[in-house]
């Protein structure tokens, strides 16, 4: 377990390093003995930082929750951490690449809660009780963290290498369409790169929610009404630089466009 002021002594790191668009030394190479909690009580002292400098919370994102992603990574469970309201895109955005380190794009479904959810025994089936509808998403990737070697407690301080949200405009009720089966064909500069379906986030998109849900319950907390939850890749990252036009379609759920400058 690190002390506080080691915890807080990170937090200032990866806060500078967000300021800077740079990437600090992994921090189990120098903490070993860091766990999971002190992972996320890093992320915590970061994001009240940024609650207390006027940033909005607008929502939680869930990482590593297919096996495409924890084959990617090497990490084996789930993650999690806050989605602020200027990290918030549109689809047809222009997004400034250099606002992020280690930038890749990511296919996933984001879904808006229409009433508060909580655990410990929350399932799949209340968490589509208290969806109000799913809506496209494309997750850009920020780490400030070294890649080789990481482990989930350098993703986690990091705060789960979240960095944008581009939405779709498309909007569909959980009674509306068979979530498992949206697809995600992401494209580019015109070149498909990855394929997937969102059946591939634990088996349905929305069991993250309920996970989400059910771990935050160990903290004293719930989710709450129109909170954004970003519910995992179903693909592989794609890496992305300045120029790069980025198109991911949806089938039925339409299509995200965004472009990097």
């Amino acid at each position: 377990m690190l002390s506080s002021e080691q915890i807080a002594a990170i937090a200032d790191e990866l806060a500078e390093a967000d300021r800077a668009h740079s990437v600090i030394p992994r921090i189990t190479a120098r903490y070993p003995d860091a766990t999971v909690e002190d992972s996320y009580a890093i992320q915590g002292v970061w994001r009240d930082k940024n609650l207390a400098a006027g940033r909005t919370l607008v929502g939680r994102k869930i990482g590593l929750t297919s096996k495409a992603m924890q084959q990617a990574t090497g990490i084996t469970e789930p993650d999690y951490g806050v989605m602020f309201d200027d990290t918030v895109y549109e689809s047809g955005a222009e997004i400034p690449v250099d606002h992020f380190s280690n930038v890749r794009i990511e296919v996933e479904l984001a879904f808006v809660l229409k009433t508060p959810l909580e655990g410990p025994d929350c399932t799949l089936d209340d968490a589509l009780a208290a969806i109000d509808y799913a809506v496209p998403a494309l997750e850009v990737l920020n780490s400030h963290i070294e890649l080789e070697g990481r482990t989930i407690v350098d993703t986690i301080s990091d705060n789960a290498a979240y960095g944008a949200i581009v939405l779709g405009t498309v909007h569909k009720r959980p009674d509306e369409i068979d979530l498992r089966w949206v697809p995600g064909l992401l494209y580019k500069n015109g070149e498909i790169e990855e394929t997937g379906v969102a059946a591939g986030v634990l088996g349905h998109p929305a069991t993250g929610v309920a996970w989400l849900a059910n771990k935050f319950h160990q903290h004293g907390a719930r989710l709450e009404a129109g909170e954004i939850i970003l519910a995992g890749s179903f693909t592989r990252p794609m890496w992305v630089s300045r120029g790069d036009e980025v198109r991911c379609d949806y089938g039925p759920m339409g299509v995200i466009t965004c472009r990097f400058v």
